[in-house]
């Protein structure tokens, strides 16, 4: 079955609120973990994940940063209005770019309270050492592009941090705290850009990667940047319906040899943003060795070109014409978007294991694990509501060997 066909409605759960993890526990690596191997279940807890991969495996990481992507403004009148940073404007060449701009930036945003915004009105925030202003530059379809203008120097990574909030998730139904500025971030983020955590790896701490290391299990990092479409839900009877967001990857040439070099020893992906990533370059390749150059410019895979391009490249050649591509046009990293989908229907080209949350039900996450293990998903949720886990970003997690 082609997914475009798939019904949103074969992938739904019933989520009790009380299941929702509304707050991290106490340490990060104490977490639950839920193996499923090859049908198989077994328990155990998340600072004990090395036991449960093999030596010689290289373990890939999202190194993304979330941004306080949140902006509350105040009317004169007393009303609020919010604006939520969704990802830069395409004059910007990457998102590193756009972040690091001086005294203006525009963004593409949604806005809380978007009736009360009249056209003209300039709204303000107050800082000790800056002022910073909003205005509409135009209106798009489901999002506003708004201009952000500063009386400082500080680049616009530097200004949210000071006017933001952290974009915690809305199912979460509370603001953010003091403590979810560290807790709602991996210990090894970096790069700024998401506006969400890649919520798998805010299990992992420094002694969960001295274990790996000292079991001889490699880490290699890649960025993909979060969009808030990742909390979006499929509104459609069926997937053809669906238009799949798109996120930005930046991957560097040398972590892309050390994919090559674990091919066969094995890939482990923390995260469906990692996974979605790694899949991606394997169909970059596969573009370049059939003589398709992919756009770079736009995106570089879209959600249905995993199920309509025709290849037989395995894993390592497609890898290597990718870094050889770049490598021959003077290039150290890639940087473009991915609009892929992975459901089920797709076989996975470089990700051999994954370490996930447990998703929203009708989510294209929850499709992405039902493409890793079938059916077996409802095996593996149903156990998890009826053992007691925590659901969703601060939630528990799984390792799933196919």
């Amino acid at each position: 079955m082609h997914p475009k066909d798939l019904k949103i409605e074969d992938y739904t759960y019933t989520l009790p609120d009380e299941r929702i993890a509304k707050y991290p526990l106490a340490e990060r690596d104490a977490s639950k973990l839920l193996i499923w191997n090859k049908g198989q279940l077994h328990e155990d807890v998340y600072r004990n994940i090395a036991e449960h991969i093999p030596g010689g495996t290289l373990m890939v990481f999202n190194r993304t940063k979330v941004v306080q992507a949140r902006l509350l403004f105040k009317k004169e009148t007393g009303g609020l209005i919010e604006v939520f940073c969704l990802e830069p404007h395409e004059q910007y060449s990457d998102v590193q770019t756009a972040m690091l701009q001086t005294q203006r930036v525009l963004w593409k945003c949604i806005i809380g309270g978007a009736s009360k915004w009249k056209h003209g009105l300039v709204l303000e925030q107050q800082h000790d050492t800056f002022t910073l202003k909003a205005s509409i530059n135009e209106r798009g379809e489901g999002y506003f592009t708004i201009e952000l203008v500063w009386d400082t120097d500080r680049s616009f990574a530097e200004v949210l941090h000071i006017a933001g909030k952290v974009p915690l998730p809305p199912y979460l139904h509370r603001d953010a705290e003091v403590g979810d500025e560290e807790r709602y971030q991996t210990i090894y983020a970096k790069n700024e850009g998401s506006v969400a955590a890649p919520t798998a790896g805010l299990h992992f701490t420094e002694r969960i990667m001295n274990n790996l290391r000292e079991k001889a299990i490699d880490t290699a990092f890649v960025n993909l940047h979060v969009g808030a479409g990742t909390f979006m839900p499929v509104k459609s009877d069926t997937m053809q319906g669906h238009t799949m967001h798109a996120e930005w990857i930046h991957v560097d040439v040398d972590t892309i040899k050390q994919l090559i070099a674990h091919i066969d020893t094995g890939i482990v992906a923390v995260g469906t943003t990692t996974m979605r990533t790694l899949e991606s370059l394997y169909w970059i390749g596969a573009k370049l060795l059939n003589h398709i150059v992919p756009d770079f410019d736009g995106y570089a895979v879209t959600q249905w070109d995993p199920y309509e391009m025709e290849t037989d490249a395995d894993a390592k050649t497609a890898l290597q014409a990718l870094g050889d591509y770049l490598l021959q046009n003077k290039q150290s990293s890639l940087v473009t978007k991915t609009q892929i989908l992975i459901a089920p229907g797709y076989k996975n080209k470089v990700v051999r294991g994954l370490a996930t949350n447990f998703h929203q039900p009708q989510s294209t996450l929850l499709l992405l694990v039902a493409s890793m293990i079938g059916d077996d998903w409802r095996k593996l949720y149903d156990y998890a509501l009826q053992h007691d886990y925590r659901f969703l970003s601060y939630g528990d997690g799984c390792l799933l060997w196919p």
